[in-house]
């Protein structure tokens, strides 16, 4: 019995990404250290074409600063009209899987939210991006492309353009999710991290709450981000000791890049014509082989939607034929993130019904206790230790709080009192979960139904 290639094209959803000429060569300053070429179109024309001799990374250099690599689409229209082409029933279709089904596409989407500096000109504010691919998605219900959650770090200065690696040196983190659960009655159960990385802060994050993890771009020979400033010695996208073999694996305590007894499933997604981390032909042949040995392999793919993506998927059709032909024996699936997970979820949480729970209003009782509610699983098991709770005030400040732990497994209690807030200035309560297939529930308490 042979398995499946699930594959994954998780999009790293930004939005409209302006780069001018000197930005470019800002960028060359960055990953290269090379700062004595005058910044213009003609010089980068001339790096393109091998012509400027910058010694043993002209080469390195000449291919990051491909055409396809340093065009970007500054615009909504311009992304549309990409987008136009790639969503189409024909174009997807060009090439179907074993199953009949066409391309499908993950939208990771980000909040480019707490700016005070903006030079690439993104589209700043909260939902915006969201609100746009989850209209695309609701157009084309038969398409099966899904919404879920990436996220940039806020930088020292709040540049928009950059993503440090502390989440929590600012709130935007916990702005973005408690807006997205009140806002948008949205909890994403798969998430993909800004520029691939992930510290011990936010491994330990995701543990609370997110099951799915598709970040891993793991890969034998590393040179390529050993030569690269901005990756080097374990900057961005640090997963130099995680498998490189396709395999989902629980992350461990310490270390998100080591296979441990974590809750969460890490996924390996390498990425598209891009200078760091690509997919070549013989990742995609070792997924199709261990497929052909009976293995359900999740392949993940990444781009940015600000890129011409049409390239970047033919390239992969291309490598998915001559794999098939290797392999004829092993099947392939476009596949939604989740979906692809859940082959790799433990056998034990895979018979659990969906996840539900309840809230329950515990109104005042002078001299005994303070108002608070009481959060109940009704049906499955909450994946990690409690659920996310989301509070929006009268005065529109969205809160993130921890809940309190009952004795008994499966409840929990949030009270409104002195070390909280009181009840009296809160609008809306949002508690989100997901289960360990991925499964989200998001119920709401409304103190004005109880009064």
């Amino acid at each position: 019995m042979t398995g499946c290639v699930h594959i994954v094209h998780a999009v790293d959803t930004e939005g409209p990404l302006y780069e001018s000429v000197e930005a470019k060569f800002e960028r060359l300053r960055e990953i290269f250290g090379i700062e004595h070429i005058e910044p213009t179109l003609a010089n980068l024309r001339k790096i393109q074409k091998g012509e400027i001799d910058l010694g043993d990374s002209t080469q390195l250099i000449r291919e990051a600063l491909s055409s396809h690599r340093v065009s970007t689409l500054g615009s909504w229209d311009q992304i549309g009209e990409m987008l136009d082409k790639i969503i189409s029933q024909e174009y997807r279709n060009s090439l179907v899987d074993s199953y009949g089904g066409g391309w499908v596409f993950n939208w990771f989407c980000l909040d480019h939210v707490g700016f005070n500096i903006n030079p690439r000109k993104r589209d700043i504010g909260f939902h915006n991006i969201h609100d746009y691919y989850t209209a695309l998605v609701e157009s084309q219900p038969w398409s099966r492309d899904t919404i879920q959650w990436h996220f940039h770090p806020m930088s020292t200065y709040r540049e928009a353009h950059r993503c440090a690696t502390h989440y929590f040196r600012s709130d935007e983190i916990y702005q973005i999710l408690s807006r997205r659960i009140i806002e948008r009655k949205f909890f994403p159960s798969c998430f993909r991290a800004g520029f691939q990385a992930e510290r011990p802060d936010s491994h330990w994050f995701l543990e609370q709450f997110i099951p799915f993890d598709i970040s891993n771009m793991a890969t034998e020979d590393t040179s390529d981000i050993d030569n690269s400033i901005d990756f080097k010695n374990g900057r961005s996208g640090n997963w130099r000791k995680a498998p490189s073999d396709w395999s989902v694996y629980h992350p461990s305590h310490d270390d998100y890049q080591i296979p441990g007894s974590c809750r969460r499933l890490i996924g390996r997604a390498l990425n598209l014509r891009n200078r760091i981390g690509n997919m070549s032909q013989n990742e995609m042949d070792k997924a199709f082989s261990q497929a052909q040995k009976g293995k359900d392999v999740l392949l993940g793919l990444c781009s940015h939607d600000w890129r011409n993506m049409d390239a970047e998927i033919k390239s992969v059709q291309g490598m998915l034929t001559k794999a098939k032909e290797k392999f004829p024996d092993a099947k392939f699936r476009f596949s939604q993130a989740v979906e692809a997970f859940r082959y790799h979820v433990n056998e034990e949480f895979q018979v659990l019904d969906k996840l539900k729970l309840q809230v329950i209003f515990h109104p005042e009782e002078k001299g005994k206790d303070v108002p608070y509610i009481e959060i109940k699983t009704v049906k499955g098991k909450v994946f990690g230790p409690q659920p996310y709770l989301a509070i929006q005030t009268k005065s529109n400040r969205f809160l993130h709080d921890n809940l309190d732990f009952s004795s008994e497994e499966g409840i929990w209690y949030y009270a409104f009192h002195g070390d909280t807030l009181p009840l009296s200035d809160v609008k809306t309560v949002g508690i989100a979960a997901n289960d360990f297939m991925g499964n989200t529930d998001i119920i709401f308490f409304n103190p004005k139904q109880v009064v």
